[in-house]
């Protein structure tokens, strides 16, 4: 029961992003690299590649979400001082832009080190816990972490400490920009265990 209305949650985020998608334009990733290069380069890299665990890889990323989150950082809908600043002189155009960037370069494959956290990851991702509540993570961002385009990111390959992080912000409220508040309802079911085991599977999913 509990993962059919999750289900029914999943299809009515899907259906609304959907609207959302075809009337976003195209960004145009030409005019995005001096920014990419000059602004996000010292936390990411020029090519969207992070070198720093706590800092999200943002290439491969679907440009749509990535546009979505600058935007989201401008408006303060998702809270970071950081980001705030760095977002502060972008016009929605620039954003457009950043995100198709970011997302033409391919994403550097990670590999996750600690077995028995993957072992619980991978049953997790796959098939949640009913006992819990909790669906499955492929369910909305897929087998293989590549997410689905416009409705939920991808997560393959991201930094285990970036993902773990933020599961804990939307466990915590801190993060509130998750779609009809799923990742916040979700997280509030995982323990601190679950997270870092899903965290750790994530990373090593290419």
């Amino acid at each position: 029961m509990k993962q059919t209305m999750a289900m029914v949650a999943i299809a009515g985020v899907m259906a609304a992003s959907s609207a959302l998608a075809e009337s976003a334009a195209k960004g145009d990733p030409a005019k995005a690299q001096q920014i990419a290069t000059t602004v996000c380069v010292a936390c990411h890299n020029a090519d969207g590649n992070s070198a720093a665990p706590a800092n999200p890889k943002l290439a491969g990323q679907h440009p749509e979400y990535l546009t979505k989150q600058l935007t989201d950082f401008k408006s303060g809908e998702r809270k970071s001082a950081i980001m705030a600043g760095m977002v502060a002189a972008l016009t929605p155009e620039d954003m457009k832009n950043l995100g198709a960037y970011f997302a033409q370069n391919k994403v550097t494959p990670g590999s996750a080190q600690n077995k028995d956290l993957i072992a619980l990851g991978q049953k997790i991702y796959k098939g949640g816990n009913q006992a819990s509540g909790v669906p499955a993570c492929a369910s909305c961002h897929g087998p293989s972490g590549a997410g689905i385009p416009i409705q939920f990111p991808a997560l393959r390959s991201q930094h285990g400490e970036y993902t773990l992080a933020e599961l804990k912000k939307f466990r915590s409220g801190e993060r509130t920009n998750d779609a009809a508040k799923m990742m916040r309802v979700i997280a509030s079911k995982m323990t601190d265990q679950e997270m870092a085991a899903v965290a750790e599977y994530i990373s090593g999913l290419n």
